[in-house]
């Protein structure tokens, strides 16, 4: 296949790219640094630094879309959240123009969301039919996926993916939070007892493959692994995975004052279920947090 992907040097767009070019798919990145691309997949790819030089995407056999603002990098001023909106909109709604005026469109568009499409959800299971609450996230993925919908037709299927926590030592907010817990000062976040839907960057990947490569699957699908868990057994458990002691809550409302109203980001959460995934027959490599962090974080 020839694959269009946007993101690429992201967390996962990185894993995704590398494995669909040992698959031997011929990939055009889609990049602002084509310096920074070309250093992660040298010349086995192709390269562009925007959209504005194609009329359609009549040479591409699939578009992935992964590019975004990250959402936990900065707080939530009014500014902030116009560049995360737009940053995310903007592109996506270029894209779906150019499948419009594609005379042979792409069969597929895989196109990023979040969990957050739901709002914080409390202890309730959160499935692809669940209602959102209106906050931030929601408004953000919302459109988001409006926007990737627009390339819907009875030549194109759209895959919208609700991204949970992707567990990666090479990114993301597992990355982020080890330093903190490697000098032994990791620990739950408020309350403990919001949920944190993870998913293993394999099982990330393999997911997007799947999706790819099976036909008729369309619609939203959460990206998380069947059990999330609480946050308080999510930091046992990576305190355990790395030998070190997390005896140090963090209040609630030390995280409020220091993220302001992105601390729902950490201190809300969603009992997500992969439900359309393994409906469709996708199957986890990774179903147990604690086995994967032994992948993660192996014992000599």
């Amino acid at each position: 296949m020839h694959i269009l992907i946007t993101g690429a040097t992201g967390l996962i767009g990185r894993h995704l790219t590398k494995s669909l070019l040992l698959q031997s798919h011929t990939i055009t990145v889609v990049s602002r640094s084509i310096e920074k691309a070309r250093l992660l997949f040298g010349d086995s790819a192709r390269y562009i630094n925007g959209l504005d030089s194609l009329k359609n995407l009549d040479d591409f056999d699939a578009v992935i879309n992964l590019a975004g603002e990250p959402i936990a990098d900065k707080r939530w001023t009014t500014v902030q959240k116009r560049r995360l909106c737009n940053s995310r909109w903007q592109l996506t709604a270029h894209l779906s123009k150019l499948f419009i005026d594609s005379h042979t469109p792409p069969s597929v568009f895989i196109s990023g969301s979040a969990v957050g499409y739901y709002g914080d959800q409390g202890q309730s299971v959160v499935t692809e039919d669940e209602m959102p609450h209106p906050e931030f996230t929601h408004t953000l993925c919302q459109r988001w996926e409006e926007e990737a919908l627009l390339a819907k037709s009875d030549r194109t299927r759209v895959c919208l993916l609700r991204t949970g926590i992707v567990l990666s030592t090479e990114g993301g907010a597992l990355a982020k939070m080890l330093p903190i817990f490697k000098i032994g000062l990791g620990g739950p976040l408020g309350s403990g007892l919001q949920y944190m839907p993870w998913i293993h960057i394999n099982d990330m990947v393999n997911a997007i493959l799947f999706l790819l490569t099976t036909p008729k699957l369309e619609g939203p699908y959460n990206m998380v692994s069947p059990y999330p868990v609480h946050n308080e057994l999510f930091t046992d458990l990576l305190a355990s995975a790395i030998d070190r002691p997390h005896f140090f809550r963090t209040p609630a409302f030390v995280i409020r004052l220091l993220m302001g109203e992105s601390a729902v980001l950490v201190l809300g959460g969603q009992h997500a279920l992969p439900k359309r995934l393994e409906e469709a027959g996708y199957r986890f490599e990774f179903t147990d947090l604690e086995k994967a962090f032994e992948n993660l974080f192996p014992k000599d």
